[in-house]
């Protein structure tokens, strides 16, 4: 899965010299948590909720409310913003975001092409994209299957599905550290109760069963 396909492009964007109350309006009116900071087409920094609160909390233990709302009219997006800016292309992979945001330790990423801002990706995008991948909004059910860590282990565990005319529609393994690993299968079929006997029957352990009828 790539980064276009789960970043919101073409993105709201603020000047950089635009006031604070601007912005904050304009993520209030979008409800959105983070905005590109641009001079021209050039970005130049990232504003977020927290960017903000840092900018006025520490005056407000020694100001009145009066006085910190007349500091933020006063102030700009460039005084609040995170200056520097991380981009990512979005033609690579979403694993490649997540490392990157991780690494520096951030919510966000400006998606970059050619030099020109065509999205946003943050850690909710990513958040979904999980979701999604793992089928969990899914009709139908999710069988988690503790198998030895062994070649040709999904072959055989896919054909028992197989056997019971069960489209597997998704598949997550998890790797532990004894040997075994627990593997969460989505299907498309209700009742698995043939299924789960069969793959007992097979030596699998079936650890956990998730029914979504929709």
């Amino acid at each position: 899965m790539y980064v276009k396909r789960r970043m919101t492009a073409n993105p709201y964007t603020i000047t950089f010299d635009a006031p604070i109350n601007e912005a904050i309006e304009l993520m209030r009116e979008k409800n959105i948590k983070k905005i590109p900071v641009v001079n021209g087409e050039k970005v130049v920094g990232m504003l977020t909720h927290k960017d903000i609160q840092t900018l006025s909390v520490p005056k407000a233990t020694s100001l009145s409310v009066f006085e910190l709302n007349y500091l933020l009219s006063k102030a700009k997006v460039s005084d609040a913003m995170t200056k520097e800016v991380i981009t990512i292309s979005p033609d690579v992979l979403l694993e490649e975001a997540v490392v990157l945001m991780r690494e520096n330790r951030i919510t966000s990423l400006a998606v970059m092409k050619e030099n020109r801002l065509v999205g946003i990706i943050t850690e909710s995008d990513i958040f979904d994209a999980f979701i999604d991948l793992l089928g969990f909004r899914d009709t139908g059910s999710r069988i988690t299957v503790e198998a030895a860590d062994v070649p040709g282990v999904l072959a055989v565990i896919g054909e028992i599905f197989q056997s019971f005319d069960a489209n597997i529609t998704h598949v997550a393994v998890y790797r532990g550290s004894d040997g075994k690993s627990d593997v969460v299968i989505r299907t498309n079929t209700i009742n698995t109760d043939g299924i789960e006997k069969k793959l007992e029957e097979q030596g699998y352990k079936v650890v956990n069963v998730i029914k979504n009828e929709g």
